[in-house]
């Protein structure tokens, strides 16, 4: 039993409870009905070069048959992509899913550490990298690794000449941003169009449950796990969605800002999927972290929507010039990926005349489960009312719902949960219970309206601008670094990410300094995942079985006199 579903008195006009799942069979059935749509419509557009969805369609059969017909790969052969927002991505995920494979998600910024093991747990057959991470690759599969082929781009090379040459000089020879790497064997991305271009692409039949992304994410165990996001999940995410918005789609054609890197489930899905299936334009920002670029690129682009996390707002509204923006057209933004801070909305508000409106997702649910209604006036503190074909409830430690207005733990139930993770049953009972509910770790609150409001998090899970990190990883790493005897990471509150990860450690070697923590650190961890703050401690707190008790590390400490 769960609770009743006040949400639906509170949805927007014309949005349906339900979605028709049945109309795409999978991801492709939605692309290839905008390339007949919307064909000489702009798809994707990048340092000034604009592919269309013709243009995306020729190019992705032409990299699905290099992948069956020179690889020889087999239906549900891994494919891993590594590289941040270019033109080489939609081609690259587009013809990965036509060739009826599975696409494997990768960050580039991953350490080789990282990346050995995301191929590794994949067994991703081919690994397709820009040229700024070959050094990592390089590393990552000096062991050996389960590759049959590596392909390698620069960031340059689908732009057009002279620019894309331009572009690629200026990152390796001036901006130093390309290390020398070397990988036998591997073949450039544009000589495997040209080698697919010379065989038909085979007809394949791609079900409704075939895995279409292996979607990376942290896991209690601090190993990182691959959600198995099926075409149906996909599929399922983006009609919910696209009915949660439709109504405000603009029918003269939607340009969106592309910031978050599409790499990460959010604007995969809300960007890059959602939005193809509108002929809508993304704008990809290939380095949003350079905050002064990215405003002179978008001041005169005329953008009709933009997604991203609380960061990457607060970001633009405190760089010079972003108040210059042409915010004409600007009628949809789309905040997800961490708690949106009203602070920032309001200002947001006060900017651009357009409402910060918030969502909620996970990884495991494609991502979106709860939005806010689009035509939301101002921020609202909440993450808004489950999407169509969604339930959600609120549950205590026992599994009972809790009554109204009272905290449980929100637990999500719907199409888009994914089927499990990756060759991990027993990981995957632990969030998926026996009815059905995706368990998400977040203690919530429903108000008599429907709407959701998060209020802690029930697990250990630290969320930095978007991203998770996994406390166990984080230690694990330290704890390999000699003159380490204890280590316990916890989130901090942090006005910039959200939160930002500290670290307690306890010395083996006196002379151990925090210098030689972070410097390793930056060898074994993602930017986002390496401590801000390390303290140490003569002993961390523990439990009489010796489970160190994070719970404490979070409290303040108590003065010395109080028992």
């Amino acid at each position: 039993m769960i609770q009743e579903r006040p949400w639906f008195k509170s949805y927007p006009q014309g949005v349906p409870r339900e979605i028709d799942l049945e109309e795409y069979r999978s991801v492709v059935s939605v692309l290839e009905s905008a390339i007949s749509l919307y064909r000489d419509r702009v798809a994707f557009s990048n340092f000034g070069k604009s592919l269309t969805y013709g243009d995306v369609d020729t190019l992705s059969q032409q990299f699905a048959s290099y992948l069956l017909n020179e690889l020889k790969l087999k239906k549900g052969d891994r494919v891993a992509i590594m590289m941040p927002n270019c033109l080489q991505y939609p081609i690259a995920i587009f013809g990965v899913l036509r060739a009826g494979l599975t696409v494997v998600n990768v960050n580039p910024l991953y350490t080789p550490r990282e990346l050995k093991h995301q191929l590794q747990d994949s067994g991703a057959s081919v690994l397709l990298v820009v040229d700024n991470f070959g050094k990592t690759v390089q590393e990552a599969i000096s062991g050996g690794s389960t590759l049959k082929q590596v392909v390698t781009t620069a960031l340059g090379d689908l732009i057009g000449f002279p620019k894309g040459a331009i572009v690629n000089f200026v990152l390796k020879y001036v901006k130093k941003m390309v290390p020398e790497y070397d990988i036998p064997g591997a073949v450039r991305f544009k000589d495997t169009l040209t080698l697919g271009r010379r065989q038909a692409l085979p007809e394949v039949d791609i079900a409704p449950d075939d895995i279409a992304f292996l979607q990376y994410t942290g896991g209690t165990t601090g190993v990182s796990k691959g959600a198995m996001l099926t075409h149906r999940n996909m599929v399922a995410n983006m009609q919910q969605a696209s009915v949660w918005i439709g109504r405000d789609v603009k029918p003269e054609g939607e340009l969106i800002v592309t910031a978050l890197p599409l790499y990460h489930i959010f604007a995969l899905t809300a960007n890059c999927l959602v939005f193809m299936k509108f002929g809508a334009s993304n704008h990809l920002i290939t380095n949003p972290r350079d905050m002064a670029n990215f405003v002179k690129e978008i001041r005169d682009v005329k953008f009709t929507a933009i997604t991203g996390v609380n960061t990457l707002f607060n970001g633009l509204l405190n760089t010079p010039g972003f108040e210059n923006v042409d915010f004409s057209r600007l009628h949809l933004t789309l905040g997800g990926g961490m708690a949106v801070q009203r602070a920032v909305a309001e200002r947001w508000k006060k900017v651009t005349g357009v409402t910060l409106v918030e969502a909620y997702g996970l990884t495991e649910t494609a991502p979106a489960a709860c939005i806010n209604p689009m035509d939301l006036k101002d921020y609202n503190g909440a993450i808004g009312l489950p999407i169509p074909s969604t339930d959600a409830c609120l549950k205590d430690d026992d599994g009972n719902p809790v009554a109204l207005g009272e905290v449980g733990e929100l637990c999500i139930k719907g199409p888009q949960v994914m089927k499990g993770y990756w060759q991990r049953p027993e990981e995957t009972a632990k969030v998926i219970d026996s009815d059905g509910w995706l368990h998400t770790g977040d203690m919530a609150k429903m108000d008599e309206n429907g709407f959701f409001y998060i209020v802690d998090r029930k697990k250990d899970m630290i969320l930095v601008s978007g991203f998770n990190v996994y406390p166990n990883e984080v230690e694990d790493v330290i704890a390999g670094l000699e003159g380490v005897l204890e280590v316990a990471a916890i989130g901090v509150p942090d006005e910039r990410s959200g939160e930002a990860v500290k670290v307690f450690v306890v010395k083996k070697d006196p002379s151990l300094t925090e210098e030689r923590i972070k410097a390793f650190c930056r060898d074994n961890l993602t930017g986002y995942k390496q401590p801000r703050y390390i303290e140490f401690r003569s002993e961390l707190p523990k439990t009489n079985v010796g489970k160190i008790l994070r719970k404490e590390l979070r409290e303040p400490p108590r003065p010395a006199n109080v028992r």
